[in-house]
């Protein structure tokens, strides 16, 4: 049996071995209050064992699955309008488009899909064959325009379908995985809060097929914002009926939000369900009906969505902006101390002097050549040169960031650097000049068009695995696989500050300068140290070799479990307290600097450990909303990118198109906070949209894995750099814009409202 899809009149197909029946509920209750037996409309006669009914949105049409055909019927008349034969096994269900009436998708027990015209009666596209178990069910979700199916073990796949009908996967998820996943988080709470743990001795793995699909965007009232606040906002809520219970799980981030079992209602006399029937309920609700396996019983069931909006609503109140000022104790507090100055003695005799009384020695000039010309005019002098060039200079600094052009994907220029790593690229604030980390154990400082010579700094013993640059952008550091640091003036071939070799134990993870260029921000091992500097970058020629710039430890700290930290994040583009962590036990922890202590930590964020942390930090050219500054993403092998919300500590969306097996993959997010770049080990970079899981641009044609990625931050360029050291700048189609909108992006994303 299936209902209809509208509300009135509420239409009932029934289907058996000899008839299939439309039913008008309203009426046929009439004629039974009037003593008459109800009666119906036979639309299929003999059409064999169906299996699988569905209406169309508009209800004009019925799919019926017998065997390996689909019949489409209308259901007003006793008519078959179109018959479907392709696969090689039974149906198992059939769907029809919600955003396209002539679009149709059938499953199949030969584990594949097809997409059917039903206009041309054709077949657009037939997947692939997903698993070794039948595909048992599917369903579509018109926010994001896609389809996903389901198989009998448990495997669920979501892939987009375009307007070429061409389906390309955004995500597959596991029930199982996800339950081990929700149920480790579970634990962890509660241990936290001090709990006892739930013994598993009662636990049994069994199979969990996917037997019924729906979207919960399908059935919340959009028009309330009030209460459409939580993971239903986006329609990302998926609604899994199994045979042990009802799963919830988000679609933009695959977890699992919650499971109810069978088991755990003493008085539900289900224990195994048979089908599932999912329907819109009152006051924001889901009303299912379920049948049981072994019994003749059946079960009512009512979802609260606005449960699952509380679930999503949990959160910490964390922020990457201070809501005071820093604590007395607090190390940000640090300074250096003053130098008193030196009086000279009164007593005492004279005291010898050096042969020379200045730190410079003017050269006598016997090494030039002899004047030859007195003196030469000047002629043709222009008025003020230096302040127009000045003012055409100032106006290209305040130009603002367009954000309303597309992403940059159309190839401008193609570099070989070296052929070692490009292990990380990081632009100067101004956009103006890059600084690429090579394997090599060399840094280069070119142009941001990537003309003329590179700049080459060398010094470092093994490869460099960060490179920042400072706010007021004169000076840079670089960090090395040898446990040094190095600070370098900029416009100087010298460092300026050597740190590290026999005080650092182990390799620098994540080197910055942090809080307005205050202190120099890094990780080593499970420590975390703040520095202060003083770089000096005045010469003194007797004792050149003499290091004149500063630096002292204002605080060392170390992690809760005191595991390895493996990426770091912090805003120095601004005051925050913040320090985002990324730990070798899978973890993520939140540090406020302030308070000198981890105030959250999120256990087994990746199902390995991160490997690159990103703020969405914006850029001097570019404003976004102030809830977007809370938005952070990380990068795992095997575990695609995540992108999390500060505020509540939870994924809030995941990319997982990319290739990332084995090499760290870097990603960034661009200034316009529109768009999310990440390298991939396909020889590609991909660009997706900060409001969808999937790909919007695959940048193809590089000629190695792509390691480093990231965004101008004065204008849409992105850059990329390759395991065989080579450079490729993109930038976008000329002509193509977005929506001026730019509080978009805050708003697309689960759990974050704008401002």
């Amino acid at each position: 049996m299936a209902f209809g899809k509208g509300s009135r009149p509420v239409l009932l197909c029934s289907a058996s071995a000899d008839y299939i029946i439309v039913w008008d509920v309203e009426h046929c209750q009439k004629r039974v209050k009037e003593g008459k037996v109800a009666a119906g409309v036979v639309i299929g006669t003999l059409l064999g064992e169906v299996v699988h009914l569905s209406f169309c949105f508009s209800d004009e049409r019925v799919a019926a699955c017998s065997g390996a055909t689909v019949y489409i019927l209308s259901s007003k008349r006793n008519e078959v309008i179109s018959t479907f034969t392709g696969h090689l096994g039974p149906l198992t269900s059939a769907e029809f488009c919600p955003w396209n009436k002539d679009i149709l998708i059938t499953t199949s027990e030969d584990r594949t899909f097809k997409v059917w015209d039903l206009r041309t009666e054709a077949v657009c596209y037939q997947s692939f064959v997903l698993s070794a178990s039948p595909l048992l069910s599917a369903c579509f979700v018109e926010e994001t325009r896609q389809l996903i199916t389901g198989s009998t073990d448990g495997q669920v796949w979501s892939f987009s379908l375009n307007d070429d009908h061409k389906c390309h996967l955004v995500t597959k998820m596991d029930l199982q995985k996800m339950e081990k996943r929700h149920h480790t988080h579970q634990e962890t709470v509660r241990h936290q809060a001090g709990g006892a743990e739930q013994s598993d001795e009662d636990n049994v793995e069994t199979a969990k097929p996917v037997i019924q699909m729906a979207s919960c965007g399908s059935f919340t009232d959009t028009g309330n914002e009030q209460q459409n606040v939580g993971p239903c906002r986006d329609n990302s809520c998926l609604c899994i009926g199994s045979s042990d219970g009802l799963y919830v799980v988000d679609l933009a981030t695959s977890e699992l939000l919650t499971v109810l079992y069978f088991k755990d209602d003493p008085n539900l006399s289900i224990e195994l369900a048979r089908s599932w029937s999912i329907s819109p309920g009152r006051n924001n609700s889901m009303v299912f009906l379920v049948t049981s396996l072994f019994t003749p019983s059946v079960a009512l069931l009512e979802l609260n969505l606005c449960d699952l909006e509380m679930i999503g609503a949990r959160g910490e109140g964390l922020s990457v902006f201070p809501s005071s000022p820093p604590l007395p104790e607090s190390p940000l507090n640090a300074q250096f101390k003053k130098k008193e100055p030196s009086l000279p003695k009164k007593k005492g005799g004279t005291k010898e002097q050096p042969l020379v009384f200045h730190t410079k020695v003017k050269s006598s000039g016997y090494t030039t050549t002899p004047r030859r010309n007195m003196f030469s005019p000047k002629t043709n002098i222009q008025k003020n040169p230096s302040s127009n060039r000045a003012t055409k200079n100032t106006g290209l600094l305040l130009r603002d960031y367009p954000a309303d052009k597309a992403a940059p994907t159309i190839p401008h220029s193609h570099l070989s650097v070296t052929d070692k790593p490009v292990n990380c690229l990081h632009y100067s604030g101004d956009g103006k000049q890059i600084l690429c980390g090579l394997g090599d154990s060399s840094v280069l400082l070119y142009k941001s068009s990537l003309t003329g010579d590179p700049a080459v700094y060398t010094g470092h013993d093994k490869p460099v695995s960060s490179v920042s640059w400072s706010l007021s952008r004169q000076c840079w550091l670089s960090a090395s696989e040898d446990r040094s640091l190095r600070i370098w003036a900029n416009g100087s071939k010298e460092p300026a500050i050597i740190m590290g070799n026999n005080s650092i134990s182990k390799p620098i993870r994540g080197a910055q300068f942090y809080y307005l260029d205050k202190f120099l921000l890094f990780a080593s091992g499970p420590s975390l140290y703040l520095h202060l500097y003083d770089v000096d970058t005045t010469h003194d020629n007797i004792k050149r070799y003499q290091q004149r710039s500063s630096v002292k430890l204002a605080k060392c700290f170390t992690t809760t479990s005191s595991t390895d930290i493996t990426a770091l994040s912090a805003v120095n583009d601004f005051l925050s307290y913040i320090v985002l962590l990324c730990g070798s036990d899978r973890s993520i922890q939140v540090f406020d600097m302030n308070r000198s202590a981890v105030v959250s930590q999120l256990p087994d964020a990746h199902s390995r450990a991160a490997h690159c942390i990103t703020q969405n930090k914006g850029s001097m050219f570019s404003t976004q909303a102030p809830d977007s500054y809370n938005l952070f993403l990380t990068s795992a092998v095997t575990d695609g990118v995540k992108i999390w919300d500060l505020r509540t500590l939870r994924c809030v969306r995941r990319y997982e198109n990319h290739v990332n097996r084995c090499l760290p993959c870097s990603s960034a997010i661009s200034p316009c906070g529109r768009f999310i770049a990440t390298g991939s080990e396909d020889n590609s970079a991909y660009v997706y949209d900060i409001r969808s899981s999937s790909v919007l641009h695959k940048l193809q044609k590089h000629s190695d894995t792509v390691l480093s990625v990231t965004f101008n931050p004065a204008t849409p360029e992105l850059l990329t750099g390759t395991l065989d050291g080579k450079l490729r700048l993109f930038q976008p189609s000329s002509g193509a814009r977005l929506s001026h909108d730019t509080t978009a992006a805050v708003h697309s994303i689960p759990y974050m409202t704008g401002v």
